[in-house]
């Protein structure tokens, strides 16, 4: 292992600490402030390691929990979450190597609907059936080990805030 190697996927753990820490926002607002910093991080991450794809669609990521955390209304639109999967679409257009293109973006077309739901509940059921277990596959067939170990992080953060806030509560539109 490189100095290089180590240093990108320090990069990529720095990012699995604070996506994290999002799930433990009791506002979904707050939970996208965190997922921002969250992505800045593991755009760099990917990038470096060569995963195109996985890093173009967390950086339309950087951007949605930008828009889902700001109070911007329009932000906050059907016709937003309309216009990132579309940019979802055209990163898997711009960058398909493979199958495994797929995995990333619809990974991350699940959680963008997911999140524009404004529902906490929403937003962890397609964390932990759809999002996680598609960025599993492709962090290991990227050799990402911080992507992997995040997705399990994620997993067990989710767990924790659905016994933390209670599963009822969490199924409330929030804007």
């Amino acid at each position: 292992m490189t100095i290089k190697y180590i240093f990108i996927q320090a990069i990529g753990f720095l990012g699995t600490i604070l996506f994290f820490l999002s799930f433990q926002c009791r506002s979904n607002r707050n939970l996208f402030r965190v997922q921002f910093l969250s992505y800045v991080c593991y755009t760099t991450h990917l990038l470096l390691l060569g995963a195109v794809t996985g890093g173009i669609s967390y950086i339309i990521n950087t951007f949605r929990s930008l828009f889902l955390g700001s109070k911007w209304k329009f932000a906050h639109s059907r016709a937003m979450c309309i216009m990132i999967c579309l940019c979802q679409v055209a990163a898997l257009i711009l960058t398909w190597s493979s199958w495994l293109s797929l995995l990333p973006v619809v990974a991350n077309i699940a959680s963008t609907i997911a999140g524009y739901t404004h529902n906490g509940r929403k937003v962890r059921i397609a964390g932990m059936f759809i999002n996680s277990p598609l960025w599993i596959i492709y962090d290991i067939l990227v050799g990402s080990w911080a992507g992997i170990a995040d997705e399990v992080v994620s997993e067990i953060s989710m767990l924790i805030s659905i016994k933390r806030y209670g599963w009822k509560n969490l199924d409330k539109a929030e804007e």
